[in-house]
């Protein structure tokens, strides 16, 4: 009898725990994990709180955090295309213009790669001439012809009076007719900021024709005037302390502008902000 109990327990297997190797790398397929996020474009813009627009610019700078080193070798390179083309006489302040939507679209397209758990590359510069990029040049070509007008306009109600009056040695009409001109090109030149500030991200994410996409843009603007403020105030902040090490700060401030259009777009313009 005392056999039998002595071999039964001897041939009584082992607790899976105790023959497993403590130390032995996990058998199970662990994929990447990537982020899902909801760009359902909304009916009309989304009207959000003022104080969002100081989280703009934290979740701008969490995006920046992911890749730090690229963006702003991303930003350098940027800075030295505009610089190239502001040395070719007048040809070259067109072309900065027309493309300026088109490298703006393609950083978007970095942003949004990010979001969506996938790596920034330094090909996301040059994205936008890969995606509706006839588009993209149309918001250019109406942002100049809309400088056009607002000069004509300008010119119109004081630099030809300010002229006059220099002819007639009269500083004090010279003068009010310079701030009268100032002033209608800064009113003039807010709508068309605000038709163009989300437009390359309508266009490249959403497939919105130019004229479409500047109108949602300069729609999302206006209902969010308070956000923007806060918005612009915490920019001049920013602004004062980038500047303040021989301006190597904008090196940094630079592209998280960038990346806070993307996450104010976001908040104002789709069903997952």
């Amino acid at each position: 009898m005392s056999d039998t109990g002595s071999s039964s327990r001897k041939e009584r297997p082992l607790p899976a725990a105790w023959t497993n190797n403590p130390f032995e790398a996990p058998t199970a397929h662990v994929e990447d994990a990537k982020t899902t996020i909801d760009d359902t474009l909304c009916s009309e813009p989304n009207r959000v709180s003022a104080g969002r627009g100081a989280s703009w610019w934290g979740e701008a700078w969490r995006i920046f955090r992911q890749s730090p080193g690229l963006w702003i070798g991303i930003g350098i390179v940027l800075i030295i295309i505009q610089f190239a083309l502001g040395k070719i006489p007048v040809v070259g302040d067109l072309a900065t213009s027309l493309l300026f939507p088109v490298f703006g679209a393609g950083l978007v397209l970095g942003c949004h790669s990010l979001e969506s758990g996938e790596d920034l590359t330094f090909g996301h510069l040059f994205a936008g001439f890969q995606v509706n990029c006839g588009r993209l040049l149309m918001i250019g070509v109406l942002t100049l012809v809309s400088f056009f007008i607002i000069f004509f306009v300008a010119a119109a109600l004081g630099l030809g009076g300010a002229f006059a009056s220099a002819g007639t040695r009269n500083i004090a009409a010279m003068m009010s007719g310079l701030l009268l001109a100032g002033l209608a090109v800064l009113l003039l030149m807010i709508p068309v900021i605000m038709a163009t500030w989300y437009a390359p991200a309508l266009v490249v994410l959403h497939d919105l024709s130019a004229f479409e996409a500047m109108k949602m843009s300069f729609s999302g603007c206006l209902r969010n005037f308070l956000p923007f403020l806060v918005y612009g105030l915490v920019f001049i902040l920013l602004a004062i302390v980038a500047t303040v090490p021989i301006g190597l700060g904008w090196l940094v401030l630079m592209p998280v502008m960038f990346c806070s259009t993307y996450t104010s777009y976001r908040d104002i313009f789709t069903s997952g902000n």
